[in-house]
């Protein structure tokens, strides 16, 4: 379809209804085309890993209309809000505490305590946004290790199977993903873009080295949510005192990461699971085995994670 389409409403409210209704839209930003879905819904933000193929649960940006809809996402001090104020709408990314843990789901957020969030500056994403009502996960729209595509005909190649619209909005004018900066304790640049590091100092002053809070960022290896309780891998059943994560037909227990033994159920259910068992201060959280197939190669690495066995 054409930009011009794309911009008169009748497009974006069909792709708004897809996202209402958990599949994946297509959507172009002034950075990167991205592989959108609704951040609220870790179903469908399982499915986004599925179409790119990614390999962990790195967090996802929150994409939301405007700063208003970003305060109800996260908790702004007078910096974010300053860098707001100066580069929104725009190729900026603000890792920045989380204020609603509903409004993007635990596998948006890898598990951690804090949200990446922006407000895009493309028509169409700003339109598509407005439409939803709602923070919009959307990492780019490649299969992982490609090449971000920064043109429609590039992102429908690479994951347009998946998505159930597309939005076209011409090439992108940056045409590489936004800068991040953490704003959690002394301003740290995760990640270099449009927006450089002197415009940044401009108006939070110096930015500290990355390393602290890297795991954080976007396109960075993630730090995932780490239960007190010990996890306990591969286990054929739970010992006495241990909380029980099962997977598959047959398995007991209050959490059964699928039923059915679907990984992208068992994704979307992971981080809510563990949280859940770890509330009950078991004696260690046991973990029925995943097959490391597919989107059980993410599940597994987020437990080796959990258990201590990746650093």
């Amino acid at each position: 379809m054409a930009e011009g389409a794309a911009q008169n409403g009748t497009e974006i409210a069909a792709a708004a209804g897809a996202l209402r209704a958990g599949r994946l839209v297509i959507l172009p930003t002034e950075t990167v085309y991205g592989l959108a879905a609704d951040a609220a819904n870790a179903r469908a933000v399982a499915a986004v890993y599925v179409a790119k193929g990614r390999p962990s649960f790195n967090p996802l940006i929150a994409h939301v209309a405007d700063l208003a809809a970003a305060q109800r996402v996260a908790r702004f001090d007078d910096r974010a809000l300053a860098l707001a104020e100066q580069f929104w709408p725009g190729p900026l990314t603000l890792v920045l505490p989380v204020a609603d843990g509903t409004a993007v789901s635990d596998l948006a957020r890898a598990g951690l305590d804090t949200v990446a969030v922006r407000v895009p500056a493309h028509p169409t994403a700003r339109g598509l946004l407005a439409a939803f009502g709602g923070p919009v996960v959307a990492p780019s729209a490649n299969r992982s290790g490609r090449p971000s595509p920064t043109t429609f005909q590039d992102a429908v190649e690479e994951t347009g199977a998946a998505a159930g619209a597309a939005l076209d909005g011409g090439a992108c004018a940056v045409g590489l993903e936004s800068t991040v900066v953490a704003l959690l304790d002394q301003p740290r640049l995760l990640r270099p873009g449009a927006v450089t590091r002197a415009e940044l100092e401009a108006v939070v002053g110096p930015l500290s080295e990355a390393e602290a809070d890297a795991k954080r960022s976007p396109g960075r290896l993630a730090r995932h949510y780490a239960p007190k309780s010990p996890v306990r891998l591969e286990a054929v059943s739970p010992r006495p005192g241990e909380a029980w994560l099962s997977f598959g037909p047959g398995g007991r227990g209050r959490w059964n990461l699928s039923p059915t033994g679907d990984l992208a159920e068992a994704a979307a259910n992971l981080f809510a699971y563990l949280r859940a068992a770890d509330r009950t201060e078991p004696a260690a959280i046991a973990v029925a085995p995943i097959p490391e197939e597919g989107l059980g190669e993410a599940i597994n690495d987020r437990l080796r994670r959990a258990a201590g066995f990746v650093g």
